[in-house]
């Protein structure tokens, strides 16, 4: 039985960094908030009050409206609490000159917004439904949009693929918000006890960060049958790895398809860009782009990209 040690990480994620502000203009890891991606054109999806969310666009050469090309949106990691799209901005290049539109997005963050975790789930859906509701505009295949992210971030994109509701309040349900395929870089899973997975500590803390109790919430508590293809990819050192374990296991019960990509040694945050000389951010890219081509999205794979992890 798994006890305390992923739950120990799961009340710093949410805990820590809600404590711990960012400094003015900066995101978590030193990124600019609000970012400026040079490339892309930034639009606004959504408007809370005075708080304006914005998606910055990357296109392949040569797009036009009336394409129809695969697009990803990405959602930046911080514990629900800071952090900056430009996270992935350098996904997104890749992925625009793959010939997808690639998006990264904002949301409501607790440092910035005082948002609970749910608050961060209606603005991904609102995100996702933004996207489909204007793809003709955008020049993208409404039936091909997938949602990236990593830690919080990861949870959020998983949150689009598999959690009923969560919806924001007055927006047109009849377009979808959920996601086709789910491209997660160490991502929150499982946000509550679950496959032996568990703690004797007091989760009520959690629960007040969420908003909600937290199975409500937590994407392996809801994975099962029609969900849509995830790639993971996790350090073997990385205390969510096990809730990811729990997420697959249901989705491949229910007769989905889930894989994990493990990396010896690698410990949380191992593939942003930037860290470590940049092997590992190469070495993740290059298998989410192998995940693309098999889903048909993408023809060929990446040019001067190498490396793997352990498939499982």
């Amino acid at each position: 039985m798994m006890r305390i040690r992923t739950w120990t990480w799961m009340l710093l994620l949410v805990g820590s960094a809600a404590a711990a502000p960012a400094p003015r203009g900066q995101g978590r890891g030193g990124l600019a908030y609000p970012p400026d991606l040079p490339g892309a054109r930034a639009e606004v999806y959504k408007t809370v009050g005075d708080v304006k969310l914005s998606v910055w666009i990357h296109e392949p050469a040569g797009h036009r409206a009336g394409d129809r090309k695969p697009a990803i949106v990405f959602f930046f990691g911080g514990g629900w609490a800071n952090g900056s799209p430009a996270q992935f901005a350098e996904q997104c290049r890749h992925f625009a000159s793959r010939g997808m539109v690639a998006m990264t997005a904002d949301y409501r963050v607790a440092t910035r917004h005082q948002a609970k975790v749910v608050d961060c789930i209606r603005d991904a859906k609102s995100a996702m439904r933004w996207v489909r509701a204007n793809a003709d505009r955008l020049g993208i295949d409404p039936a091909r949009i997938a949602a990236g992210g990593g830690s919080a971030g990861g949870h959020l994109a998983a949150c689009m693929g598999v959690l009923p509701g969560f919806d924001e309040p007055g927006e047109d349900a009849t377009v979808s918000g959920r996601a086709d395929a789910m491209v997660l870089f160490n991502p929150a899973m499982a946000l509550a006890p679950i496959d032996g997975i568990t703690t004797d500590r007091d989760l009520s803390a959690l629960a007040e960060r969420i908003g909600a109790e937290p199975s409500t919430v937590s994407p392996a508590h809801h994975v099962g049958k029609g969900a849509p293809p995830c790639i993971m990819f996790f350090g073997t050192k990385d205390a969510l790895l096990p809730g990811a374990e729990a997420f697959r296991k249901r989705a491949r019960e229910a007769g989905g398809r889930c894989e994990i990509v493990t990396y010896e040694g690698q410990a949380h945050g191992f593939f942003n860009h930037g860290r470590g000389g940049d092997e590992y951010f190469k070495k993740t890219l290059a298998e989410a782009d192998r995940f693309l081509v098999s889903l048909g999205w993408l023809k060929d794979p990446a040019a001067g990209i190498d490396g793997k992890g352990g498939g499982q």
